[in-house]
């Protein structure tokens, strides 16, 4: 099965791009001032998919779409932000429930098919009254446009300073032209490990191409594995994320049920183009960090590797002071569990102001305050420093993307209630 990849388009749009969805946000005073309630919904009914995340604490609108998506099929979602409905016991069930019913009437479907996404503050309850008011409102809201999925990805926003959205196109392997669009949230509490019943981050995806739940169940783990599974931002997980995919089949293609490869690479570059935009969302984040581990004894650790490098805190802080410190790098594969030799070792930095190796097959070519060092304090001063590191021990390969941490950082989540 091969990939055209020259079939691959990036366009402007977002969760509202495929044939025949529709979404809306508003406000409706969880937030102050600022959209707080999306709505999403879709002409015909879809196969649906989705992944939850490992923390042992669920909140209730998990609980609730893991049963409703039990059967693989939905129509809608609604999603509140600023509060994360979790820690609140039944009654959170309950209001978890009461979102359901309310999205099923607005979009004209049973309850049972809408997924119930909340995120924020956790362990107080839902204003009830206002998110009745805000769905209604959502429901008067809802469209096609551009505009209608740019409000839906604003109103799932918590301490993110900007939405995240993409679309792309691409022609399936029997030739019908389909879209994927997509929204995520989140800029802290990051460090996915999504798994079939279990994810971090909030990311709805759709699609107007007809493909079965089992199908659809194989693509998103596989390319969420190559994305959102890749990112950290600060090493916790919450309660609340999921990822979601919904095929509503408008494009006109037979239903694929085996994965088409185009439809996979295209699915993969906007899970991607998503987790990089989480990333350079960091909360209090000042710059993008891409790891990119070559030459690894098996492709899985090299994914063990990648992911040690962005989830060390030490090198987060040496990338934010612009410390070229490639022992903490070195070191943090090393405490991996990877198997690593760093007798063959090389290491190089890259930014936009050019590139610096710092060790080649474990020899080093920096030493504190020499030229080489100095200029790579200057890659340093990029928004995007990427890493690479050879380990000469096989053909895995994993790229993995996070942040810095800033002073910022402390002061946004010393100041978060729960």
């Amino acid at each position: 099965m091969v990939c055209d990849m020259a079939n691959i388009s990036f366009i402007d749009g977002g969760i509202t791009a495929p044939k025949g969805f529709l979404a809306s946000g508003v406000h409706c005073g969880i937030k102050n001032r600022k959209k707080d309630i999306a709505l999403l919904g879709s002409e015909s009914e879809c196969n649906a998919s989705a992944l939850y995340t490992t923390n042992k604490v669920k909140a209730a609108p998990l609980i609730v779409t893991q049963r409703n998506l039990s059967k693989g099929k939905a129509c809608g979602a609604v999603i509140n932000s600023g509060l994360a409905n979790a820690l609140t016991g039944q009654k959170g069930l309950k209001d978890a429930e009461e979102m359901a019913d309310l999205a099923g009437f607005a979009l004209n479907c049973s309850p049972e098919k809408i997924i119930v996404s909340s995120t924020g503050m956790i362990g107080k309850y839902l204003p009830m009254d206002k998110i009745r008011a805000g769905i209604q409102a959502a429901r008067g809201n809802l469209g096609s446009s551009r505009r209608n999925g740019h409000d839906a990805a604003l109103a799932i926003m918590t301490t993110d300073t900007v939405p995240k959205e993409a679309a792309v196109v691409t022609t399936l392997e029997d030739g019908t032209r389909i879209t994927i669009g997509g929204m995520a949230k989140g800029s802290g509490m990051i460090s996915p490990e999504l798994k079939k019943w279990h994810a971090t981050a909030l990311t709805f995806i759709s699609t107007d191409a007809a493909i079965s739940t089992g199908t659809l169940n194989k693509l998103l783990e596989s390319s969420v594995d190559l994305s959102l599974n890749m990112l950290n931002i600060d090493g916790d997980r919450s309660t609340n994320d999921m990822a979601v995919i919904l095929a509503n089949g408008k494009a006109g293609n037979k239903e694929m049920t085996k994965v088409d490869a185009n439809f996979n690479a295209a699915l993969t570059a906007i899970l991607q183009s998503l987790t990089q935009q989480l990333a350079r969302d960091g909360e209090g984040a000042k710059k993008r960090i891409e790891v990119k581990i070559k030459g690894a004894k098996n492709t899985e650790q090299a994914r063990v590797a990648a992911r040690a490098v962005v989830m060390s805190n030490l090198v987060k802080c040496a990338i934010f002071g612009e410390d070229p410190n490639f022992g903490r790098i070195v070191t943090a594969i090393g405490a991996s569990g990877a198997d690593i030799d760093a007798e063959k070792v090389s290491l190089r930095l890259l930014s936009e102001y050019g590139s610096v190796d710092l060790m080649s097959e474990g020899n080093l070519l920096a030493l504190v305050d020499d030229k080489t060092y100095k200029h790579a304090r200057q890659l340093l001063q990029s928004p995007l420093v990427k890493i690479e590191v050879d380990m000469k021990m096989g053909t895995g390969m994993a790229i993995a993307w996070g942040c810095d941490m800033t002073y910022d950082y402390v002061k946004i989540n010393s100041e978060y209630t729960t």
